[in-house]
C-alpha cells in the first residue's frame, strides 16, 4: 500500500511565502513523476507544477517565477516552495505521485490535501 502525505498548508498574508511538502511511503519500487495539483472551490482541479525524477520540471503559467518545485529522490519526497502569494492561489493542494509498486504495476496516487488561505 502507497501513502502520500502532505504537510505545510496554512493562512498566509499576500505576498507571502509556504512551503508544502509531501512525503510517498509504502511498497514503491519506483517513482516516475510527482507534483502538486490544487482545487478552489467551484473550480476544477489542475497541475500547479510536477517534476520527474531526472528532475524535470513542469509549471502552470499562473506560477511561473512564484513558485518552485523539487524532490529528494532518496526520501521519496517533493516540496513546492511558494512566494508571492495571491488570494487565487487560496485551494485545496494535493500532492500527485506517478509510481510503480513492482516491474509490472503503475498507478497514480493522490493525498489527502493541505488546505491553503491567502488572506489579509
Amino acid at each position: 500500500q502507497v501513502q502520500l502525505v502532505e504537510s505545510g498548508g496554512g493562512l498566509v498574508q499576500p505576498g507571502g511565502s509556504l512551503r508544502l511538502t509531501c512525503a510517498a511511503s509504502g511498497n514503491i519500487f519506483s517513482i516516475y513523476a510527482m507534483g502538486w495539483y490544487r482545487q478552489a472551490p467551484g473550480k476544477q482541479r489542475e497541475l500547479v507544477a510536477a517534476i520527474t525524477s531526472g528532475g524535470n520540471t513542469n509549471y502552470a503559467d499562473s506560477v511561473k517565477g512564484r513558485f518552485t518545485i523539487s524532490r529528494d529522490n532518496a526520501k521519496n519526497t517533493v516540496y513546492l516552495q511558494m512566494g508571492s502569494l495571491k488570494p487565487d492561489d487560496t485551494a485545496v493542494y494535493y500532492c500527485n505521485a506517478d509510481l510503480s509498486t513492482n516491474w509490472f504495476s503503475r498507478n497514480e496516487y493522490w493525498g489527502q490535501g493541505t488546505q491553503v488561505t491567502v488572506s489579509s
